[in-house]
């Protein structure tokens, strides 16, 4: 017989917030499905019992081949969805992939009678965080593409929560970030390289606080629709929500050090 609860979470790689989930989901007796492109990313999961499997979320026909496992797997049904995934074809995977693992899911979700779809979107898709525009856009759409959503399937038992992702611990900090030479913005690069590449770190949320927190709403008899969680969350819901269109304008230029570079363009061009 089917466990009570099921769970497919995608982009389980170790060290990031789809490994953590899928650990809390398994520690609260949830049939755990965790998926990430690389089996080799997954180990540890294997090692607990969770049940892995190999998935790009880019790929039509991995997403097919993933289906057909996950409804032998749940006998015909899934309880939640976990769209978390990421790499760097930004729109690719934060956007259209999730829209294609909805499309493919949403029969077993409904087959579950109580489904959830938990869509792992950012304070990044909510302020203009500078030099992240397309990651921000991808997120915003995400959240608006979740809103609608969550109004089109309430009618057929699936809810849809969007969690409002801060500062979360995870590997960003070692992807490499920097300005090139010839860019209009070389003279702020190493306000850059620190601010930008290490911002989100700072203060940061641990995974496996995450973890807890949105496995917990998720659960709840009643989620909400966004959530917000991880640092700078709260400070971020508070402006977006009371402050104007330019609430965070002055914040970030003086951060990442727009304010300088516009000094030095200004006494150029005298």
């Amino acid at each position: 017989m089917c466990p009570a609860r099921t769970v497919l979470i995608t982009g389980c790689s170790v060290g990031g917030i789809g490994h953590a989930l899928a650990e809390e989901f398994h520690a609260k007796g949830l049939q755990v499905i965790a998926t990430a492109r690389r089996m080799d990313a997954m180990e540890q999961l294997a090692k607990k019992g969770i049940e892995t499997l190999e998935l790009d979320v880019t790929n039509a026909e991995s997403i097919r081949k993933v289906h057909g496992r996950v409804a032998e797997m749940t006998y015909g049904r899934l309880d939640i969805l976990v769209n978390n995934a990421e790499v760097k074809a930004v729109f690719e995977v934060n956007l259209f992939a999730v829209m294609a693992m909805v499309q493919a899911f949403s029969g077993l979700l409904v087959a579950s009678g109580d489904g959830r779809i938990v869509n792992i979107g950012s304070i990044a898709g909510v302020m203009p965080y500078p030099f992240g525009s397309v990651y921000n856009a991808s997120k915003a759409a995400l959240h608006a593409y979740g809103d609608t959503l969550r109004l089109e399937l309430a009618p057929l038992g699936i809810k849809v929560i969007t969690i409002v992702t801060g500062g979360v611990a995870s590997n960003i900090a070692n992807n490499p970030r920097y300005i090139l030479p010839s860019s209009m913005y070389e003279p702020i690069s190493e306000i850059y390289a620190e601010r930008r590449a290490r911002r989100s770190q700072q203060g940061a949320l641990p995974t496996s606080t995450y973890a807890q927190r949105v496995v917990a709403q998720t659960l709840k008899r009643s989620p909400v629709a966004w959530f917000w969680t991880g640092s700078f969350s709260r400070i971020c819901w508070f402006l977006s929500t009371f402050g104007s269109r330019r609430a965070f304008d002055w914040l970030f230029s003086w951060n990442f050090g727009l304010n300088i570079l516009r000094d030095k363009v200004g006494k150029k061009s005298r």
